[in-house]
């Protein structure tokens, strides 16, 4: 079944629970895609995974295009969010609708993504008012962690919150057709998914959301530079993988592969004519 913006509205009707994963490219999104994903995200956390980057920061629109466009080709029935990347929506409201519209086209997104609450409404509704999905983020929204003073849980006290109801409502408000809650307390996740209308993606935020999204590479177990606590490790394929390699490499040097069976023939008499032209 094709997943779309209103499949996921839907879902959230029927009390029936969304499954995200983030991929970077075409081969990864064809495997989820097959396996039925619901959503997949090509997060700006490619920066970290796949970029080598400390933050989120330093990924680029070009990044998130190239990306992108790779998995809209993988992904058949999965609907397809492409991150918003830093600073392509936080200088103007036109500059938002104008990169949002070029993750559309150019990385055939389903749906953009883009992070906070009350601060971003209007770019919001400039960008649904065009006809483009929007999902938001709130919580621990990385690109904003330099203001955070790091990855750490979020809306633990009174204020922040409260501040994090009152965001949810108003991207709700402002048209956003999911939101994703990421590393805040369980309880207050649940809370705020029980009295809004659009789904609650969670990552770090307790069963009680609509949804999850994991980082492929932290719950296949190949991110090694740091495993958030949040992250349930389904396959330890870092492991699988760094054995393969080593296998490869002491096979190449000993000359066990490549084996005749993963070798292309030649007829006899064709070889004797190009050795005797040589002679």
């Amino acid at each position: 079944m094709k997943n779309t913006v209103q499949t996921f509205k839907e879902a959230k009707s029927n009390h029936t629970k969304l499954a995200m994963l983030t991929a970077y490219d075409y081969s990864t999104a064809k495997l989820q895609d097959e396996a039925g994903i619901h959503g997949i995200l090509v997060g700006d956390s490619l920066g970290n995974v796949i970029l080598g980057y400390e933050d989120t920061i330093s990924v680029t629109m070009e990044d998130m295009i190239h990306h992108g466009a790779a998995v809209a080709r993988g992904a058949k029935n999965a609907l397809v969010v492409v991150d918003m990347p830093f600073m392509s929506y936080q200088t103007s409201v036109y500059d938002a609708l104008v990169n949002a519209g070029r993750l559309m086209k150019e990385a055939n997104a389903g749906a953009v993504k883009l992070e906070g609450g009350e601060s971003v409404c209007e770019a919001i509704k400039a960008i649904t008012q065009a006809g483009i999905p929007v999902m938001a983020h709130l919580g621990l929204t990385p690109q904003s962690v330099n203001a955070f003073g790091g990855f750490k849980v979020q809306c633990k006290d009174e204020l922040s919150a409260k501040k994090l109801v009152k965001d949810a409502l108003a991207v709700q408000e402002a048209g956003a057709f999911a939101v994703v809650l990421e590393c805040v307390p369980a309880k207050l996740a649940e809370y705020v998914t029980s009295i809004l209308d659009i789904p609650t993606i969670g990552i770090g935020a307790g069963a009680g959301c609509d949804g999850q999204v994991l980082v492929y590479q932290d719950m296949l177990g190949m991110f090694s530079d740091y495993t958030p606590k949040f992250v349930k490790k389904y396959a330890d394929a870092g492991t699988f993988m760094r054995q393969a390699f080593t296998n490869y490499i002491n096979e190449t040097k000993s000359g066990a592969f490549p084996s005749e069976e993963h070798c292309f023939k030649i007829d006899k008499d064709v070889m004797e004519k190009v050795m005797e032209e040589e002679k």
